[in-house]
Formats: C-alpha cells, sequence, structure tokens
C-alpha cells in the first residue's frame, strides 16, 4: 500500500545516509583524474545495486558466505583510501586513460553512492516500510544524485582551485572519520555476535 508518510520517511533516511551533497569534492576530485564521469551510469549502476540488495542482499551475501559486516568493512577500507587520497594528495587508485567508465561504477557508484551504509540501512528500512514505498525513496534519491552529478563542472568552476582543494581536504577528513566510524562499528557488531566483550 502506497503511503506518502513512509515514502517521505524514506527519502529523507536515504538522503542523510548517501550524503550526496558531501560527496561533491570526491566526485570532482574522480572526474578530474578520470578525465570524465558518465552520470547516467553511475546512477543506474547505484540504482541497481540498491533495489538488487533491498530484495536479495541477505540471500546475495549468505550465497557468497559474506556477513552484512563484513561487507560493511570493505566499503568502510575504500572510503578510508579515498579520503586518504584527498587529505595527502596521493593517487591511491591509478586511473587509466579509459578509467570515466569505471569511475563511474568504481568507487562512484559503490561504494560512494551505495555504499554499505546505504545497503546495509535498505536492510533495516525493509522490515519497517513497504517494499513500494522504499523503491520510490530509491527513486526521488536517484533523481538528485543525477542532478548532482550532472552539476559536478559548474560547482567546481564556482569554487575554483583554491577553494576546491581546501573543501577536499576537509571532506576528506570527513569521509575518513566516517569510514573509521563505520570499521568500528561493524567490528564491534562482529564482537558482540560472537559473544565476546569489548
Amino acid at each position: 500500500m502506497f503511503s506518502l508518510k513512509e515514502i517521505f520517511s524514506v527519502t529523507l533516511i536515504l538522503f542523510s545516509v548517501i550524503d550526496i551533497v558531501g560527496a561533491i569534492p570526491i566526485i570532482v576530485d574522480l572526474r578530474k583524474k578520470a578525465g570524465k564521469i558518465n552520470s547516467g551510469r553511475a546512477t543506474i549502476a547505484a540504482g541497481a545495486i540498491m533495489i538488487a540488495f533491498l530484495f536479495l542482499g541477505e540471500y546475495l551475501l549468505r550465497l557468497f558466505g559474506i556477513d552484512v559486516q563484513s561487507f560493511a568493512i570493505t566499503g568502510a577500507i575504500i572510503m578510508f583510501l579515498l579520503g586518504m587520497e584527498m587529505v595527502l594528495g596521493r593517487s591511491i587508485f591509478h586511473q587509466t586513460p579509459d578509467a570515466g567508465s569505471a569511475a563511474s561504477i568504481v568507487p562512484l557508484a559503490f561504494p560512494l553512492i551505495a555504499g554499505a551504509g546505504t545497503l546495509t540501512t535498505l536492510l533495516s528500512l525493509r522490515a519497517e516500510f513497504q517494499g513500494q514505498n522504499i523503491l520510490i525513496g530509491i527513486v526521488i534519491n536517484l533523481a538528485w544524485v543525477y542532478i548532482v552529478l550532472k552539476s559536478a563542472n559548474w560547482l567546481e568552476k564556482k569554487l575554483g582551485n583554491g577553494g576546491f582543494n581546501v573543501v577536499r581536504k576537509v571532506f576528506g577528513i570527513i569521509l575518513l572519520a566516517i569510514s573509521i566510524k563505520l570499521f568500528k562499528t561493524s567490528i564491534i557488531q562482529i564482537i558482540s555476535d560472537l559473544g565476546g566483550t569489548i
């Protein structure tokens, strides 16, 4: 059953978790390194990952013998490396001449847009909201993601080189903090599941 209240709640929750506005400096940085980013491909890939995980997430992880926490730790490590790149100005992810296509998927679609936090949130939402309302919330967020990705060049021009470098380092530190928090939470959950104590 469609519910405007549920759609609104899901949209707001996903918007805060995806945080595409906060990822703008990372997007601009990826576009600089890769030469181009296919906004449509990145949006569709992220949407496909989110929708597939919404309905098949737990099954897929079990199929490969992966638990949710291990999946979250993988995303946290990738985000940590991206944050290090932004803060130190060093290239960890080396791009090939045709890297724009690949960069649209990794690390843009995953883990920046459809990251471990987003995917685990979807599993939680499924237990609380109707599937069709979650799907509409996903589509609304994907439309916003596409608009932000298409505006990256304009945003870069508005920031300028100096402003971009400052914002890049600030958001690099924030990304590092988010990745460490996600890593820590996942480790604590794993230890808790094993019946240990912190």
